[in-house]
């Protein structure tokens, strides 16, 4: 039967992955054409292949051509904090002081619900920018932020995974909900948005500290009645953040053990940072099949410490990456794996580009159980897909004028490339926003009046 949908071939040099590469002799760890092509179908890729085949197989598509530039699946942004789009590059001090100095404020904002769908638009625009096509994403406590990000990424056809906070004690006035509430409004939102399009329901007490025990069981609660969602909050990014922990939660063994304590651990839940961990809590995250996520950009910003992700890897714990905006620094997966080279760095550890590049496309699709769907040029995959122009910027022409391999220009991206070394986005088959994007923000420097 010939197919008679609308389809696109996009042209370019294609790359993609099978499982993590050791270096680029790893050929069977990863897919190269230097004349590729992928064929796009009902927001979905028909087939990867090489262009003189695929051009035959389909002469009436409409061919995109994109050479000389790298076409891989889109980034996947592991933690993200949506309401903080106004507080990154804020002067820092260490974790809690940063919390409420300028987020919690901040947040407080996202009552209005025309404030937060104004900075959803904005928000998926800065991740499209820098390539990325899905994120894990911390809403606000008001239901209503989360509404509007799940609206906005509906539009787009973006796979969004996100939740409501859930905090019910050391956070200020209208930014506190109940175990009640904190439970409803949980509920309501996996009913309406869990599995439609394309949206997934991440359950989100924030962390141990502003959740009491009986929001915790809560938690729990909605975990148990709910596997198929995801679970995310933080652990041990910061000394006086387990300390506080531990005055909150005195019979825990340690801050994991307040999360298993509540059932809230298993293989879809997502511990942003992880750095401070006990030996004991290793065993847990192993046992569990928990995944960590590492924070490189804004460990570093917020002092808070050095990842140990070969020590994790050795016991056979995932760990995804992400850039935890607003204490990151930057929206793009670029810049999130040059500051986690350094960091590995610091530690005697190792990050081939073949390995980074995988982290941030399959190896996350990987950390959440969506590798059928997101995070490969594989057929059957969602259109997702990310072009990448290393030669953007004077620095990096002419840097690339002597690199001589794919792994070189690979690193070349790493460290130098930002959003301007994105040269187009497709989000299910649709063209994105790209590049640097202008901010029609409100420029008013008042509340929002809820």
């Amino acid at each position: 039967m010939t197919n008679t949908q609308p389809r696109t071939l996009l042209r370019g040099r294609t790359l993609d992955f099978n499982r993590k590469p050791l270096d680029e002799t790893d050929a069977e760890a990863y897919n190269y054409l230097e004349d590729g092509a992928i064929l796009i179908a009902n927001g979905k890729i028909e087939a990867t292949g090489p262009y003189s085949e695929l051009s035959a197989s389909a002469p009436n598509a409409t061919v995109i051509d994109h050479r000389p530039h790298l076409l891989m699946p889109g980034f996947i942004d592991m933690h993200v904090h949506f309401p903080q789009v106004q507080v990154i590059a804020s002067w820092g001090a260490q974790l809690l002081d940063w919390l409420n100095t300028y987020t919690f404020p901040e947040e407080t904002r996202f009552a209005n619900d025309a404030h937060a769908a104004a900075m959803a638009a904005h928000f998926c625009d800065l991740l499209t920018g820098h390539g990325t096509t899905t994120a894990v994403a911390f809403g606000s406590v008001h239901a209503g932020s989360v509404e509007a990000l799940f609206a906005e990424a509906a539009k787009r056809n973006m796979c969004m995974i996100t939740g409501k906070v859930m905090m019910d004690r050391n956070a200020p006035d209208g930014l506190r909900d109940t175990p009640q509430t904190g439970y409803d409004d949980s509920k309501a939102l996996i009913e309406k948005w869990h599995g439609t399009g394309r949206a997934q329901y991440a359950i989100t007490p924030r962390f141990a500290i502003t959740s009491t025990p009986e929001q915790m069981e809560m938690a729990g609660a909605l975990v148990a009645e709910h596997p198929d969602c995801f679970v995310q909050t933080h652990l041990s990014e910061n000394h006086d953040e387990i300390a506080f922990t531990a005055e909150l939660y005195p019979d825990a063994p340690d801050y994991l053990g307040v999360y298993e304590h509540y059932g809230l651990l298993g293989e879809k839940t997502l511990l942003g940072h992880a750095i401070h961990l006990t030996s004991r809590e290793i065993d847990v995250l192993a046992e569990t099949r928990s995944k960590p996520v590492f924070c490189p950009t804004s460990n570093l910003f917020l002092g808070s410490g050095l990842f140990d992700d070969a020590g994790l890897n050795a016991r056979g714990i995932q760990n995804g990456i992400a850039t935890d905006v607003g204490a990151g620094t930057s929206y793009s997966m670029l810049q999130t794996l040059n500051e986690g080279y350094k960091i590995l760095q610091l530690q005697n550890q190792k990050l081939h580009p073949l390995a980074a590049f995988d982290w941030i496309t399959r190896g996350n699709a990987e950390v959440l159980g969506l590798s059928d769907k997101i995070g490969s040029l594989a057929t059957g995959s969602d259109a997702d897909i990310v072009v990448l122009n290393a030669r953007s910027t004077h620095a990096m022409d002419l840097r690339m004028q002597r690199a001589e391999t794919l792994s070189e220009e690979l690193f070349i991206l790493q460290m130098l490339g930002d959003d301007r070394a994105v040269d187009q986005v497709y989000v299910a088959g649709a063209a994105a926003k790209t590049g640097r994007v202008s901010a029609d923000l409100e420029n008013s420097k008042e509340p929002v009046a809820a």
